[in-house]
Formats: structure tokens, C-alpha cells, sequence
């Protein structure tokens, strides 16, 4: 019975992180998750206004989806300073996704982003549930790198109509830019003189107020708070502004009435045809969403040596997802920036998500009348000084000098997200990077190997002074043989045996060979069926234990002519002797 309950106890665990972390939950911890939580709150609440706008939502679900999202985060999420809420390139994914379907701020639209969140949620939860966590992988990091940045320069060009004060539209950058030159004799002054005085100021808040802080004798943590109050000091001066000179009477767009009060509970849409139009959006926002969260959630653990799982952090994103559709939010991730200012705070469980989520409900009760006269200049310079922190091109000058694969995935990403859209980029990156896979393995690195004098090791001819035998041939295959590269295998084979009129054994070698699949086994066979025609045998050698087991599965080894042997120096010596002072032999065709 204590063993059945023992085993309730850790499953319950693993599911809800909560009971183990708050087991020793002390004083002195939630003192400093509410130090933290004090920061990011301060941090979010311009952002969450800014980030909705940007989805092109109304101010308030912003709030709605940093509140209940991090109470759930915490809940179920593995890591200790994610900081969890809308950011950046999920907003504008949304926007993309949400303005096919909709005219931006109708019902309709506003329903469609609750939707897929919820969307987006049961998604991760069905990821999670089993194990699926994988799949995400088939995002390259150079990839991502690359849509990021790309995106940043699209959010940073679709701020600009606010900065000018004039309409513009577009999904890519050709678009947004064709549509800010048309507009730009409309430009209010006022309204830029806003924009760029909230931009240049918030700039210099995040390069040079802490230092200059730090300089006049205040102590590191109030130098750190006070330079994460940028953003609410800019809301708060402009909107001070505005109230006082009346500046919307002049022109310059105001946020406006923002509702007060705790997030509503609502229902998403469960209309079929909308689900159909979502369903792809909602897989990539989700997979964008959790690579993202998934890399600053590991980056934060490993400098506190803790560790996360990402299957559960699959199920935390989840529920925090659909907690944002049941409350009145859109798609939500892992911030970066956020998630970084929660950790230098002191932040040292989800408890400090918690805590933040209460801190934003009492800033919808009291801080909402105020916004009303808050200009969107100011959203828009605290969108674009956050973003443009994500634009990083040396991803292309490290991708060209190690890969010009990736390099070619990188670059296609970035131009394909630009030009065309945000979803065409991130797809166009993965079939890219999945493609190059795909064509790099079809042609694995073969090389003919020799042994090294003197040493029972054996390295490529072409790299290194050794001997072999003339009547041996030992190939090394360096990956794993499946369908795509099972007939280029055969075909170097053959190409080899043909230049070799004395030729008595081919040996496989297979060290770094950690399957081989069915079609794979068929060409081996082949292979085997071949050389026992010309009266040459074939062997291999350091075959790894599970390729052993799935090959004696078949009745291959019936059929084979030679042997599978343990080492190839012990293959060498049974089947040609020493190799010490033969002659050596760098054919050209190997690689």
C-alpha cells in the first residue's frame, strides 16, 4: 500500500511540479520571488498593453493574458524563471494568423485569437501527454535565429505608423514599407515628436541609465528596478502629457477607454470552419512558441545547475494557453527578455509567475482609468526598442564560415519571412532544414581506412600515413544507413570492388552505424549477393549491440559469406595478416 502511494505521490509530482518545489517553500524564498515578482510586474504592464496592440487587439487582453497563464505556468511548468505571457513574434504571428479570418478589431477577430490560444494550448497539452517534445526539433536553432530576427524588423516597420501618426498596412516588409512612403505626408508632428522622444528615451534607459545610476552611488538591485521602470516611466510622462494638453484633440491616437476589472471568463469558438483556417497557425505559433520558451527555460536552469523537462514544460505552456483562452488572452510563450529580468531578480520558483499574476489583476482594478490617454507612440517605441534587441545578422556570417547548408536555410528564412510572411518563412525554414538533412544523409561520409602503424587503430587513407592490404577493403561508414542512403551505399561499393582486380575481401566498418533499416538490410544483401558473384567476401566489423539485434532478427547472417567481427585489427589479422610494411594505398575515390 505505501509503495501504491509512494508511486501516486511521484506521478502527482511529476504532473504538477508545484508539490515539489513548494515542499520547501520558506520565508525567505518568497521574499525573493516577491522582489522579483514586483519587477516583472513593473516590466510587463507596458508590455502586455504593447504586445496586444501589436496583435492588433484592444489594450486589456494583453493584461488578461499575462494574468491567469502565469498562475497556470506555475502550476505545471518545470522551470524557475520562465516568465511566461505575450511576446513579440507570437503577437504578430497571431495578427497574421487572426487577420485572414477577420477584420482587425471586430467580434470576429477578437474571437478567433481567443480561439487560438485555446488552439494552441490543446495542442502543447496533446505534445506533452505523449512525449512529443521532439518534434520541435525539426526547428534548427540557426532557423529560428533567422525567423526571429526577421520578424523583428517586421514588427519594427509595422510600429512606425504609430511613431508617424498615419495608416498603414501590410503582412511583409515590401508591403508595410509601399504603404508608411504613401502615407508619409500625412504624418501628425506631434505624434512623432512623441514616438521618437519615447524611443530615443527608452534607448538610453536600457544602455545608460543603470550605469549612470550605479555611477551617482545608488546599490546594484535599485539601480536594476529603476532601469526596468523605463517603459512605465515613459507611459507615465506621456500619458500625463497628453491628459494635460489634450493631445488627442490634436490628432495624436490615444489607447482609450480600457475596461477595469479581472479578466472574464469566456468560451472559445468551436465552429469547425474556423478550427480548419487556425489549425495551421496554431501548430506553428505553438512549436515558435515552445522552442523559444523551451531555450531560455534550459539557459536560465543550467546557471543555477537545475534541470527542466521538456515534455512537461509542453504541458505547462498548455495550460498556460488555454487558461489564456478561457480568460480572455491570445497565444503566449516564454519571454526572453522577461523571463532573464525575473532571474537577476532573485526569482527562485514559479512562485514568483504567481505573484506577478497578482500584481497585473490589482493593475486592471486600479492602473485601467489612467491608460485612456495613453498615446500608441509610446506602445509602439516600447515594442520596437524590445525588438530590435532580437535582430542579430551575425547568425548569417557564422552560418556561411561553419555551414553553407544552414546558411542557406538561415538566409531563406530570413528573405522568405520578409517578403512573403511570417508563415511562409518559418515553413520555408523547416522544409529547408529538413530537405538539407535529408540530401547531406543520402550521402554520408565514406572513407577507406588503413591501419595507423604500430597501433591496432584504423583512419582514413587520405588523412593519415598508413598501411593496408591490397586484398582488403575496409569501408567506414560514418552514419546510420537507411532508406535515403541504402543505393548510394551499394553504388561505392560496386564502383570500389571495380578498380580492385585483387580484391579477395570487403570488410563494412561500422562504429558510428546506429541503425539500419530495412531497406538498408535489403542493400547489404545486395551488396553481399554481388561481391559472392565476382568470389570476393564481404564482412563487417564493430557492429554496435542493438544493430547486432535487429540484424539477427533476419536471416541475414545465413546468407552472408564472411564474418562479423569484434574489432577490424582482429579482422585484418584473421584475413591478411600484419599489415607492417605492406604498401600503402590512398585511392582517390575516397573521401
Amino acid at each position: 500500500m505505501n509503495d501504491i502511494v509512494k508511486a501516486a505521490g511521484s506521478r502527482i509530482r511529476q504532473v504538477m511540479p508545484v508539490f515539489d518545489w513548494g515542499r520547501d517553500y520558506n520565508r525567505d524564498t518568497a521574499v525573493n520571488d516577491l522582489v522579483a515578482a514586483v519587477i516583472v510586474t513593473i516590466m510587463l504592464i507596458p508590455q502586455s498593453l504593447a504586445y496586444a496592440l501589436l496583435a492588433g487587439l484592444p489594450p486589456e487582453m494583453g493584461l488578461y493574458a499575462s494574468i491567469l497563464p502565469l498562475v497556470a505556468y506555475a502550476l505545471f511548468g518545470t522551470s524557475r524563471a520562465l516568465a511566461v505571457g505575450p511576446v513579440a513574434v507570437v503577437s504578430l504571428m497571431t495578427a497574421t494568423a487572426v487577420g485572414n479570418i477577420a477584420q482587425t478589431g471586430t467580434p470576429e477577430y477578437m474571437a478567433a485569437a481567443i480561439t487560438l490560444a485555446f488552439m494552441s494550448g490543446l495542442f502543447l497539452l496533446a505534445l506533452g501527454a505523449f512525449r512529443l517534445g521532439f518534434l520541435a526539433n525539426f526547428l534548427s536553432h540557426p532557423v529560428i535565429a533567422g525567423f526571429i530576427t526577421a520578424s523583428g524588423i517586421i514588427i519594427a516597420a509595422s510600429q512606425l505608423k504609430h511613431i508617424l501618426g498615419v495608416q498603414a498596412n501590410g503582412h511583409n516588409l515590401y508591403e508595410l514599407v509601399a504603404s508608411l512612403i504613401s502615407h508619409l505626408p500625412e504624418t501628425n508632428p506631434v505624434t512623432l515628436v512623441i514616438g521618437v522622444a519615447s524611443t530615443a528615451f527608452l534607448f538610453w534607459v536600457r544602455k545608460g541609465l543603470k550605469p549612470l545610476l550605479l555611477a551617482r552611488g545608488l546599490g546594484p538591485k535599485s539601480a536594476d528596478i529603476l532601469a526596468k521602470a523605463g517603459p512605465v516611466a515613459a507611459v507615465a510622462v506621456t500619458t500625463l502629457i497628453a491628459f494635460t494638453f489634450g493631445l488627442g484633440e490634436r490628432g495624436v491616437k490615444l489607447v482609450g477607454d480600457v475596461p477595469q476589472g479581472l479578466p472574464p471568463l469566456t468560451i472559445p469558438s468551436f465552429s469547425p470552419d474556423l478550427w480548419a483556417s487556425l489549425i495551421g497557425s496554431a501548430v506553428l505559433i505553438s512549436v515558435i512558441g515552445f522552442v523559444e520558451s523551451v531555450s531560455v527555460a534550459q539557459t536560465l536552469a543550467a546557471k543555477k545547475r537545475q534541470r527542466i523537462n521538456p515534455d512537461q514544460e509542453l504541458i505547462g505552456l498548455g495550460a498556460a494557453n488555454v487558461a489564456s483562452g478561457m480568460t480572455g488572452g491570445y497565444p503566449v510563450t516564454g519571454g526572453f527578455a522577461r523571463s532573464v529580468v525575473n532571474f537577476d531578480a532573485g526569482a527562485e520558483t514559479p512562485a514568483a509567475g504567481a505573484m506577478t499574476a497578482v500584481g497585473l489583476a490589482i493593475a486592471t482594478i486600479v492602473l485601467t482609468p489612467l491608460l485612456a490617454f495613453l498615446p500608441q507612440a509610446t506602445l509602439a517605441a516600447t515594442i520596437i526598442v524590445a525588438v530590435l534587441s532580437l535582430v542579430d545578422f551575425s547568425i548569417l556570417k557564422k552560418t556561411w564560415t561553419y555551414s553553407k547548408a544552414d546558411f542557406i536555410a538561415v538566409a531563406a528564412t530570413i528573405l522568405v519571412t520578409l517578403f512573403l510572411g511570417v508563415e511562409l518563412g518559418v515553413s520555408a525554414g523547416v522544409a529547408l532544414s529538413v530537405l538539407i538533412h535529408l540530401y547531406n544523409s543520402s550521402k554520408p561520409h565514406m572513407a577507406i581506412v588503413g591501419q595507423v602503424a604500430g597501433t591496432e587503430h584504423f583512419r582514413n587513407v587520405l588523412r593519415h600515413d598508413v598501411v593496408t592490404d591490397p586484398a582488403i577493403l575496409t569501408l567506414r561508414v560514418d552514419e546510420s544507413l537507411y532508406f535515403a542512403n541504402a543505393r548510394y551505399l551499394e553504388d561505392r561499393v560496386y564502383d570500389m570492388v571495380a578498380r580492385r582486380p585483387e580484391l579477395k575481401h570487403v570488410i563494412l566498418m561500422c562504429p558510428a552505424v546506429n541503425a539500419i533499416d530495412m531497406s538498408a538490410l535489403e542493400s547489404i544483401e545486395a551488396i553481399n549477393e554481388r561481391l559472392k558473384s565476382l568470389g570476393v567476401t564481404f564482412h563487417m566489423s564493430e557492429v554496435k549491440g542493438p544493430v547486432m539485434d535487429r540484424l539477427k532478427r533476419s536471416d541475414f547472417f545465413h546468407h552472408m559469406t564472411g564474418k562479423v567481427f569484434l574489432t577490424q585489427y582482429q579482422a585484418v589479422c584473421e584475413l591478411g595478416g600484419r599489415l607492417e610494411g605492406r604498401v600503402r594505398s590512398a585511392p582517390r575515390a575516397a573521401q
